[in-house]
């Protein structure tokens, strides 16, 4: 500001001050009357404010800011000022290892723009081998957190071997996880493993129809690839705890004789998703493969496959689908004459049913093993079938029939000196008996199984057939025979020590 605006400024303010005390004065000789005292009283409040302005008007801009005094000595460095570090979220998942983007020694420097050489693969695989033994190794040692950082790093580094061994690696850690009960890897295995099913469904031709046995390609990747992180629901059914991928999956090469083969990675995905305990969608994968090995009439992976698929489903538990798997490749055996396998389908579903507490049909393929080994003949396997065959018709009540089968094993069971399954009989038969209230039959009953077992020198089933003597006299209101039966049971007691 200038001198001349300055001076300007002062006349004016006194000025205004100067009008300004010439009205007080007025004001003050005026007689206290309302109406008049109002009239002086405004014009006198808007030269106060208009008073006012030239002395803010005359104020410097801005003034210095006031130092203390020191005593000649620099003042010390303040401290940068630091923010707070956030608190970590524990709801918030660690980042995903396998989409970890560093660069890693063991690849060379140019496998992004290449695929590796034979010479180049078996020494990776190798050295990918000796991480395996490495993360085993801690995993032994209690270090977890250090095998799995080890494992990831094998992970990584196998899709440039080929999606097949890619598969297989994911499934042996994920067995490691599962039984380890890490959540976060199984969750983040399983994502991988959806990616690459999805990379492997077939692309269909303008008829709709996929390709037969159609190669896996793709261009090749370093181990610094990432993964997706969405998923989708257009991949096969399962469990809805593990999410599925739908972003594209990074790409893995398809190298020569090591996963180019879609079926190939396929049967990989099917052991890899069992290993991660998600049996419905290795199911799913295994019906895959059979539809296709039906539409290139490949009969002997048409019955691999149904083998797997109904030990996968007995697995589990899922004796229903079991039990279908097992059905067509008795069929199936049948059709070609095949009496070997033909008896080891019907014992699976024989065994099928009776683990499914359907007796009626266990009994029908039951029977069905019984007449294939009399037209051999080979009457070894007879009598323990039917033990079983004479338990299911108990089960259904048919007492008659289970009487006959008891009967019938026992008598078939002696002359084989097979005298376990005689003395199983013969201790059902006369718990059969008795359950009845037909204590006479189950005495005689009882009375054989002593004289079965001293010819077997069995002294603990002599004990127990005494045992069950005794106590059927004790029903009839025979004390003393009741207590002599009991004496020798406790005689051959006290030798056996029991």
């Amino acid at each position: 500001m200038t001198m001349y605006s300055r001076s300007g400024a002062r006349r004016k303010h006194k000025q205004g001050r100067t009008a300004l005390q010439r009205l007080k004065d007025r004001c003050f000789c005026l007689p206290a009357r309302p109406d008049r005292l109002l009239q002086f009283a405004l014009p006198l409040l808007v030269l106060s404010l208009i008073g006012s302005l030239p002395r803010a008007i005359a104020q410097p801009v801005s003034r210095p800011l006031l130092v203390p005094p020191t005593s000649g000595k620099p003042l010390p460095p303040q401290p940068p000022e630091t923010k707070p570090t956030p608190k970590a979220n524990p709801d918030e998942f660690p980042p995903n290892p396998l989409e970890s983007t560093a660069p890693d020694p063991l690849l060379p420097r140019e496998a992004t723009q290449r695929p590796l050489t034979a010479a180049e693969q078996k020494q990776l695989a190798l050295a990918l081998d000796g991480l395996n033994n490495q993360a085993t190794a801690k995993l032994n040692a209690g270090d977890r957190a250090g095998a799995f950082e080890l494992w990831y790093r094998e992970l990584r580094l196998r899709r440039s071997l080929g999606l097949v061994e890619e598969v297989r690696a994911l499934g042996r850690v994920g067995d490691v996880a599962w039984r380890e009960n890490r959540t976060a890897d199984i969750r983040w295995l399983t994502r991988r493993l959806d990616a690459i099913l999805t990379q492997t469904e077939p692309k269909l031709s303008p008829a709709g129809v996929a390709p037969a046995n159609e190669p896996v390609t793709a261009a090749p990747v370093s181990s610094t690839a990432a993964l997706p992180d969405k998923v989708s629901s257009a991949t096969p059914d399962r469990r809805a705890s593990v999410p599925r991928s739908t972003a594209t999956p990074s790409p893995s090469p398809a190298s020569s004789g090591n996963g180019g083969d879609r079926t190939a990675v396929l049967e990989a995905l099917g052991l890899a998703y069992q290993q991660v305990r998600l049996p419905q969608v290795a199911a799913s994968i295994y019906q895959q493969i059979l539809a296709e090995a039906k539409q290139r009439q490949n009969e002997k992976k048409v019955d691999e496959t149904l083998i797997t698929l109904g030990q996968l489903r007995l697995s589990w538990f899922d004796y229903p689908n079991a039990a279908i798997a097992y059905q067509e490749l008795l069929s199936r055996a049948r059709a070609r004459s095949d009496r070997q396998n033909e008896i080891i389908y019907l014992t699976q579903l024989a065994y099928t049913y009776e683990q499914a507490k359907q007796p009626e049909q266990a009994i029908a393929y039951e029977q069905q093993i019984v007449a294939f080994y009399q037209a051999l003949p080979n009457p070894a396997p007879i009598p323990a079938l039917k033990i079983k065959i004479a338990d299911n018709y108990q089960q259904l009540a048919r007492l008659n029939e289970a009487e006959q089968n008891y009967q019938s094993a026992y008598q078939l069971a002696q002359p084989l000196f097979q005298f376990a399954y005689a003395s199983d009989a013969l201790h059902k038969l006369g718990a059969l008996y008795r359950a009845n209230d037909r204590l006479d039959a189950a005495l005689k009953v009882f009375d054989y199984l002593v004289g079965l077992e001293q010819q077997a020198y069995n002294l603990y089933g002599m004990m127990t057939a005494y045992d069950q003597i005794g106590q059927i006299q004790l029903a009839r209101k025979q004390n003393q025979q009741a207590l002599l039966a009991f004496a020798k049971g406790l005689s051959l007691a006290k030798q056996l020590k029991y």
